[in-house]
């Protein structure tokens, strides 16, 4: 391949395992790391970085090295060190731990993210909650699934899907930790709605299985993590876009890979019903 080639969702598919195994190493060494005694330091966006991050980290880069060496990477602990000279093909944006505070506390609600864009467009993703064993990957027009993580890979994959909107009894995702009061207050307008709070890419794995039904972040951040849900979401059956309903930008290297609000939602049509 060359920096120009382009990942179709049938390339992306046939190189779904091998990605998965790659999640899944990374996810291992995540696993072997205790919170109670790494030591970890502060960037200069006030959140934490530990050596899980960074093992993580440098486990899929070398992966990705081997797997597809012609196709550049956006990762959350690279970003500010080396940014990719164009990003109009395909490239993969990378989260390798994503709820690093989540980590530090001991819970679950942890992920490691890993999303395929093409043309801006997030076209497959996987993530792993490695505390959960779990793994769920989705490809654009294919098919959804939730996995046993392995420490090399995963199996016993289960098709997953969005559910519509029910007429009673809906429930919200929300974050554990960045809750805002924008996202509050479009909450409050759809209410009566229950809310799960949630960390990390949980909640578009929660959406796209069918267990919650709408996920609302009224504030900005990073592209390394939403892609991967992004794509999940989508292959399940639902969708993402802006709150004015336009479709969510990646590849945003002059705006370092920030993405606006958006809303995450498991049923289009009731995302059509209230204008979104």
């Amino acid at each position: 391949m060359t920096r120009d080639t382009e990942i179709p969702p049938a390339l992306a598919a046939k190189l779904l395992d091998e990605l998965t195994a790659i999640v899944a190493r990374a996810s291992a060494l995540i696993r072997a790391i205790s919170p109670a005694t790494v030591a970890h330091r502060i960037k200069p966006d006030q959140s934490p970085v530990t050596a899980a991050d960074e093992a993580s980290e440098a486990a899929i880069l070398e992966g990705l090295a081997r797997l597809l060496p012609n196709v550049p990477v956006v990762s959350e602990e690279m970003a500010g060190r080396k940014t990719p000279p164009a990003l109009d093909h395909s490239f993969i944006v990378v989260d390798p731990l994503d709820g690093t505070k989540e980590f530090l506390a001991g819970t679950d609600q942890f992920t490691v993210n890993l999303a395929i864009v093409t043309r801006g467009v997030p076209i497959a993703g996987i993530i792993a909650a490695p505390n959960r064993g779990q793994i769920w990957r989705g490809i654009a027009g294919g098919k959804a699934e939730r996995l046993r993580l392995l420490a090399d890979g995963a199996d016993q994959p289960q098709a997953i899907r969005t559910r519509r909107w029910p007429a009673q009894g809906a429930v919200a995702a929300v974050s554990r930790s960045h809750l805002d009061p924008n996202t509050v207050a479009f909450l409050d307008r759809l209410a009566p709605i229950a809310r799960n709070p949630s960390g990390s890419a949980i909640k578009f794995c929660q959406l796209a299985e069918g267990t919650v039904d709408i996920y609302p972040r009224l504030a900005t951040t990073c592209e390394w993590d939403v892609a991967a849900g992004h794509a999940l979401l989508v292959a399940a059956g639902g969708i993402v876009t802006t709150p004015q309903g336009t479709a969510l930008p990646y590849g945003r290297v002059a705006e370092n890979f920030r993405v606006p609000a958006f809303i995450a939602w498991g049923d289009p049509a009731k995302a059509a019903a209230v204008g979104h």
